[in-house]
């Protein structure tokens, strides 16, 4: 049904370019290319042709919006009598995709008109604020955007506007923060990445923490951010309660790393969810004991421990790596003790299950990105400015709404779907299938 309604709104645009097309012969467009490069316009920039068609196809809609108004088109003597008629123009610019266009707002003498197409007080129109919003969400700084505006469209802005038209979005990540869930995801992926935030004159580091849920179709969708600058048992358990109170009843898997208190208030919040540690990462970590000549045969000394078939085998191959290299690395040896208990339930799946649990690089890659976006900004003024930045950041990752009910693509896929799904989901079927709403 996806298709079908995406389908319908590509015909629907299709035809209205179409019947456009039919109002304006070609010999007229040739007409006016002929003219303009005759009288030597220029086919954009601020004096173009472009800009000068802009203006005019406003100035007739607006013409058209005051007819429908007023009940008559001007000249006409049915408006004898009325109570209200035209009462001249005002001179206004506006700033669009063409460049700024100054056009002429009609007016009644009642002072009552409202224009749809050039609403009072309103100085963009079409795409302005979706460009700032879209340029703000790849990283580029107000002063950036500014300046871009100016080169390219000829547009005259300040920072605090595209502060004011980036701080739109406030009401929309209160409903997103807030809206309903799933009641059961298989699979809940949490990481973490630092922002700068400024606060009482001082740059502090900030954890900025994502949750992702991969949903019975195996499609992900982040669930929400939540900034803190300390983790702990507490935290973590007012996140995971307010998913909860969203309608997350129950997660069969949840894949995180290091984040202290986590595994605590997992357990107070679904006691039955398997808590697994992010393989990849404790790898990494191993490694960061490691000399660089080492790390070829530290790396293939631990790939048994985690391709074990067991937790017996998985400890003899732990063990193994303690005899031969545990003098040299004690870190590394260290690392997986640790993480121990964290990591076996990983052990007692299916290699399908393996495939898909094995890291957070689900989440990792998110946040790759949404790192490449705030590096721009050294800090933020706020925990309000970041959080802004990092939901226009996903929300221009993931190519579509963030609750999954975005563009249709190719193959009717919503999002970001996860390789190796369908085996997965079969072999959760066979451990969870109580608890997999199927």
């Amino acid at each position: 049904m996806e298709e079908s309604g995406l389908e319908a709104v590509v015909s629907e645009e299709e035809a209205a370019a179409q019947r456009l097309a039919e109002l304006v012969s070609p010999q007229a467009i040739d007409r006016m290319l002929a003219d303009a490069q005759a009288s030597g316009v220029p086919l954009d920039g601020t004096d173009g042709l472009i800009n000068q068609l802009t203006r005019a196809v406003i100035e007739r809609a607006l013409g058209a919006e005051m007819d429908d108004h007023l009940g008559y088109v001007k000249g006409d003597s049915a408006g004898n009598g009325s109570g209200n008629s035209r009462n001249g123009h005002f001179g206004k610019t506006v700033t669009t995709t063409a460049g700024p266009v100054r056009i002429q707002v009609p007016r009644d003498r009642n002072s009552d008109f409202e224009p749809k197409i050039v609403p009072k007080r309103t100085r963009r129109l079409g795409q302005i604020d979706d460009i700032i919003l879209s340029l703000y969400a790849r990283g580029m700084t107000t002063r950036d955007i500014q300046a871009h505006l100016k080169e390219v469209y000829g547009a005259d802005t300040s920072p605090e506007l595209i502060s004011r038209i980036t701080d739109v979005v406030h009401e929309e990540i209160v409903e997103w923060q807030t809206r309903p869930v799933d009641p059961v995801y298989p699979i809940l992926y949490i990481d973490a990445l630092v922002v700068k935030i400024r606060e009482g004159g001082v740059v502090d580091n900030r954890a900025a923490h994502l949750v992702v849920g991969v949903d019975m179709e195996g499609f992900k969708h982040v669930l929400g951010i939540w900034i803190q600058d300390k983790e702990g048992a507490r935290f973590w358990g007012s996140v995971l309660t307010e998913l909860r109170n969203r309608g997350l009843n129950d997660a069969l898997i949840v894949c995180c790393d290091g984040l202290a208190g986590l595994p605590e208030a997992i357990e107070q919040v679904w006691p039955e969810a398997k808590v697994q540690t992010c393989v990849v990462h404790l790898i990494r970590t191993s490694m960061r004991f490691v000399s660089y000549g080492d790390r070829k045969t530290i790396a293939k000394a631990l790939k048994p421990i985690y391709t074990a078939v067991n937790e017996a085998a998985a400890k003899a191959a732990l063990e193994n790596l303690r005899r031969e290299h545990g003098k040299r690395y004690p870190g590394v040896i260290a690392a997986w003790e640790r993480a121990w208990q964290q990591f076996i339930p990983f052990l007692e799946f299916e290699p399908e299950l393996r495939k898909v649990i094995y890291s957070t690089n689900t989440i990792e890659s998110i946040n790759f990105q949404l790192r490449k976006i705030t590096k721009n900004r050294g800090h933020f003024p706020d925990t309000d400015a970041a959080m802004k930045l990092l939901y226009l950041g996903v929300r221009n990752i993931t190519g579509r709404h963030i609750d999954g009910t975005g563009l249709v693509r190719e193959r009717g896929e919503r999002g970001t779907g996860t390789y190796g799904w369908k085996r997965a989901l079969n072999a959760l079927a066979v451990r969870f299938g109580d608890r997999l709403p199927l």
